[in-house]
């Protein structure tokens, strides 16, 4: 059974689509989806974790719904410029 879920992809453009989740009863990976690990180089020193998926679902299993509209580029560019009055609305220089 497949149990759905919208998400926003950033594929090259924004997108909406609809996913597989994971079995949130499944007595292999708890929920999570899959089981994580941590390895080690040649010297034992830890060198990074990996991710195997559990059998319980198909991560690469979704289908697009639609394109989100992209930002103006007058939009994108004013909430870039940062606020020169701070946090609040008030400014945090002193008065003199």
């Amino acid at each position: 059974m497949i149990r759905l879920r919208i998400q926003v992809a950033h594929w090259p453009r924004r997108v909406l689509v609809l996913t597989d989740t994971p079995r949130p009863n499944c007595r292999d990976c708890e929920g999570e989806g899959g089981f994580a690990y941590d390895y080690g180089d040649h010297t034992g020193e830890y060198a990074g974790s990996d991710w195997e998926p559990c059998g319980c679902w198909n991560e690469n299993q979704r289908w697009f719904l639609l394109p989100l509209p992209r930002r103006p580029r007058w939009l994108r560019r004013l909430k870039a410029a940062p606020d020169p009055w701070g946090p609040g609305g008030y400014s945090n220089e002193p008065p003199f």
